[in-house]
């Protein structure tokens, strides 16, 4: 069980998938701060820590159901000679869902939809809703790093101990991050404009349209450093017009 820790290649292998694990879980921080800003403040960086928590949980979970994991990529049908796996199911659904809730998330941002909890029973379902839309979530995101990770790494215990890691520092990052998102709704805004492009991405993915990830992120790293810049140019205004 622990004969990987004299082995090389399995922390080559460890390094590899926790980086990939942390720069896959990008978008996964930025749905759960998104997700977790309907909540009371109170609530809210215990919802992240639940909800990164659990997406650790699904990821080790997928990990040990290796077997059913590998079967998924096996065509359950075929729609005019495209073969349609499980996995491409999950990724049409999960992609179809995240659109929707991020399309509504993103029109009420919009329109300056006040959202408020009134009383503690609606303030509790809301915790719990939120809780399993992010497992929920997860299980689509992950999906195809837990796949990768099964054909990077050997050893079980290796990649378990990534998806540890990467979620640890994940956990670090998403009050920060969460806190930055809520402070400036323009960023909201793009974060939600990058979801709804990603769920059109796993869509695609679903219909065996490769678009590269790589590609996405770039263009979202890009726009935030023109938001970036646009909300220092504000804050400048703002200043001088004071003085």
């Amino acid at each position: 069980m622990l004969e990987w820790i004299t082995n090389p290649e399995a922390w080559i292998a460890l390094l590899t998938l926790t980086t990939l694990e942390i720069v896959l879980g990008i978008d996964n921080i930025i749905l759960i701060s998104i997700l977790v800003s309907r909540l009371p403040e109170k609530q809210r960086q215990s919802a992240r820590i639940l909800g990164l928590g659990l997406a650790m949980i699904t990821r080790i979970l997928l990990l040990l159901s290796l077997a059913w994991i590998m079967r998924l990529v096996e065509p359950l049908f075929t729609i005019a000679n495209m073969p349609v796996s499980g996995r491409d199911l999950i990724l049409i659904l999960g992609g179809f869902f995240l659109i929707v809730k991020s399309s509504k998330e993103l029109k009420e941002s919009v329109s300056a939809v006040e959202h408020s909890e009134n009383g503690l029973v609606k303030q509790k379902a809301g915790y719990v809703v939120t809780l399993i839309e992010i497992a929920l979530l997860d299980i689509v995101f992950s999906l195809d790093s837990v796949i990768t990770a099964v054909g990077i790494a050997n050893d079980l215990p290796v990649m378990i101990l990534a998806i540890i890691i990467a979620v640890g520092m994940m956990m670090l990052a998403a009050k920060p991050i969460g806190d930055f998102v809520d402070r400036n709704p323009t960023i909201k805004n793009l974060a939600l404009a990058f979801l709804v492009m990603i769920g059109i991405t796993l869509m695609a993915e679903g219909f065996m349209f490769h678009i590269p990830k790589s590609a996405i992120y770039i263009a979202m790293v890009f726009s935030v450093i023109v938001e970036l810049l646009n909300i220092r140019m504000r804050k400048n205004q703002a200043k001088h017009s004071k003085q």
